[in-house]
């Protein structure tokens, strides 16, 4: 056994998760469904210090490596974030967070449990996009409130929420994925009361590196600023780093603990470079920018044209293709029209070499998702439902 309290997802209430922050044992927030044995986790938890079995929490996440990582962090660190982030997006008239994520994922659980927690706001859950209508629901009902979402989930809640308008949202953060920029005028008229951010950070980082008002840019690549006390470079091949006051301070992978010291740089996952005015710009994630023939592919540049065509859900999985070359697909949700893939089609055409374009265009009823949200990419190239709407012939 291990010398931490263990927390499931489904018995982390916020009256037990609040009862688990406030004692000096150090504790590990779980999801229901576990990617390892619990013999596993037992064991790798049972590699953390002594010293670090009080006042430390530990998240698991697939962090900047698509395995799974323990990552630990200490309560005093992530309470002085939530007071950064009360600062930065002005939460001072904030009375309560609206959850339509699950706690046990970083961002949520910093952003809106610990904040609630720390400044004695309002927490208010919902069943997420599992019962969208019960989500809508408590958005008609929540008064001066900060929302947090994904921008995956933007295409279903406005589906679930018809022309509906939500005043009592004044806070709308956004995470843990791409930016919706595209919908930035959607969204400001469906949340007319809400100040917009586009939030940037990672698991090993707990959760926040940067942030930027929405409207302050005109591309989702664009992160905005460093957080105050917070550091980023741009390694030799364009590696994107870290180092942070409020991340991680160990990290379980492999069987290994890992210590985090202050002066060490950590991936974040995603290929950046500066930008203008001491902003810095995403390229993209770490093997999603490759070339295909010679010509250079960014799936993240591509997926933000398809989304100006496309008014759903998209995601790109890899694959090789005839040749051995690497190759892309595009999956859309729900099924388009024949029109809606021309359009789709079209904005490909306009600002790609026909190299870059995707090897195939498949529609879905809906995109497969992981339990904090994001999109299933490992399950995308097996979907059941899933109809070829255009193939490439190169």
């Amino acid at each position: 056994m291990t010398a931490l309290h263990i927390l499931l997802e489904r018995d982390a209430t916020p009256d037990r998760l609040a009862h688990a922050w406030s004692s000096s044992g150090s504790f590990a927030l779980l999801p229901d469904r576990l990617p390892i044995s619990r013999s596993a986790i037992d064991a790798a938890l049972r590699l953390i210090p002594p010293d670090w079995h009080r006042d430390h929490y530990v998240l698991l996440t697939s962090g900047s490596t698509g395995h799974p990582k323990f990552v630990l962090g200490s309560k005093d660190r992530t309470m002085a974030l939530a007071d950064v982030l009360h600062r930065v997006q002005v939460l001072e008239d904030v009375r309560e967070a609206v959850v339509a994520l699950p706690l046990m994922y970083s961002y949520a659980f910093v952003n809106q449990f610990i904040w609630s927690l720390r400044f004695g706001r309002g927490l208010r859950l919902t069943p997420r996009l599992a019962d969208p209508m019960a989500l809508v629901g408590a958005l008609s009902k929540a008064r001066d409130a900060m929302l947090c979402l994904t921008g995956a989930q933007v295409p279903m809640l406005l589906r679930a929420a018809a022309d509906m308008t939500f005043p009592g949202v004044t806070r709308l953060n956004f995470a843990g994925g791409r930016f919706p920029q595209e919908l930035l005028p959607t969204l400001s008229e469906r949340f007319p009361h809400a100040a917009i951010f586009n939030n940037y950070g990672c698991a090993e980082a707990l959760p926040r590196l940067t942030c930027r008002p929405a409207a302050a840019a005109s591309e989702s690549a664009d992160i905005g600023w460093p957080l105050p006390g917070v550091e980023l470079r741009s390694a030799g091949d364009s590696s994107l780093e870290f180092r942070s006051p409020f991340g991680a301070v160990g990290l379980i992978e492999a069987g290994t603990f890992r210590l985090v010291e202050p002066t060490d740089w950590l991936p974040t996952g995603d290929l950046g470079v500066p930008g203008d005015a001491g902003r810095w710009r995403l390229l993209g994630r770490r093997g999603e920018v490759f070339k295909r023939y010679g010509e250079k592919v960014s799936i993240a540049a591509l997926l933000a044209s398809v989304l100006q065509a496309w008014p759903g859900e998209a995601a790109f999985h890899l694959e090789h293709d005839r040749s051995g070359e690497i190759a892309h697909v595009l999956t859309i949700a729900p099924i388009p029209t024949r029109e809606e893939a021309r359009a789709i089609l079209g904005a490909l055409r306009l600002g790609y070499p026909r190299a870059a374009w995707p090897v195939r265009i498949v529609g879905a009823a809906a995109l497969p998702r992981l339990p904090n949200g994001k999109v299933d990419l490992a399950a995308l190239p097996n979907l059941g439902d899933g109809i070829e709407v255009w193939k490439q012939h190169l």
